[in-house]
């Protein structure tokens, strides 16, 4: 059995933290674009708006029901054969734009959820003061509906971190990307993989410390 080679790890590890930046890149402008569409599909969803409620269910139904490597491939190979224009997209924009709109569909339904679940005393109330329901919805309900669905939103930006990890199918060679091919350079394809692994669960972890401190915070700040 060959022995691990750790020269090589802790060789190659300042040489993948260099694509770290990237990776958090493509997460976070993506989770900034699906906060925000996910928002505006959670109050359509509330509220029911004709014929356009049914292209929401539709939107959410395709991207919550189709593996995102599928929707990655669609928006960089196939849309570019149907609208000549996409042509010039390149694998990071791609990347963005299937993290966007994946995650953007679960994300919705977890902010109509957390709409939902506002006690409905808030919503008369607000309707009591004369507040239309664009007013109520953004000073009243959403800032409400935040607080319990924060979690859930970070748990879901983690995962989006780890979903760049299949930019590099596109040719993007960020993290996951960069270890494939110190891998195919060096035949060490254990180690490299070891260490990309590890940099992501560190990632993780911190994210996830990120989360409980969030959700502590918030608990503490509503019980006042």
């Amino acid at each position: 059995m060959r022995a691990l080679d750790v020269d090589y790890m802790l060789g190659l590890l300042p040489v993948l933290l260099g694509y770290v930046p990237l990776t958090l890149f493509m997460a976070m402008v993506g989770m900034a674009f699906a906060l925000v569409l996910a928002a505006l599909m959670a109050v359509e969803r509330v509220a029911k708006v004709p014929v356009l409620d049914v292209f929401v269910r539709l939107f959410i139904s395709f991207f919550r029901g189709t593996p995102l490597l599928v929707q990655l491939f669609l928006f960089y190979f196939g849309l570019p054969q149907m609208l000549s224009f996409l042509t010039a997209i390149n694998g990071v924009t791609a990347t963005i734009m299937g993290l966007t709109l994946h995650f953007s569909a679960y994300m919705a339904e977890s902010i109509r959820a957390a709409i939902l679940g506002v006690d409905r005393a808030q919503w008369e109330a607000s309707m009591a003061t004369g507040m239309t329901q664009a007013q109520m919805m953004r000073r009243i309900i959403l800032p409400q509906a935040a607080r319990v669905a924060a979690p859930t939103l970070i748990n879901y930006f983690i995962d989006m971190v780890k979903g760049t990890s299949l930019a590099f199918t596109l040719g993007v060679t960020e993290l996951m990307g960069a270890a494939q091919k110190e891998a195919a350079g060096s035949f060490l394809y254990f180690e490299a993989f070891l260490v990309v692994a590890a940099i992501y669960w560190i990632l993780v972890e911190a994210l996830s410390w990120g989360q409980r401190w969030l959700e502590t915070y918030l608990n503490k700040a509503h019980a006042r």
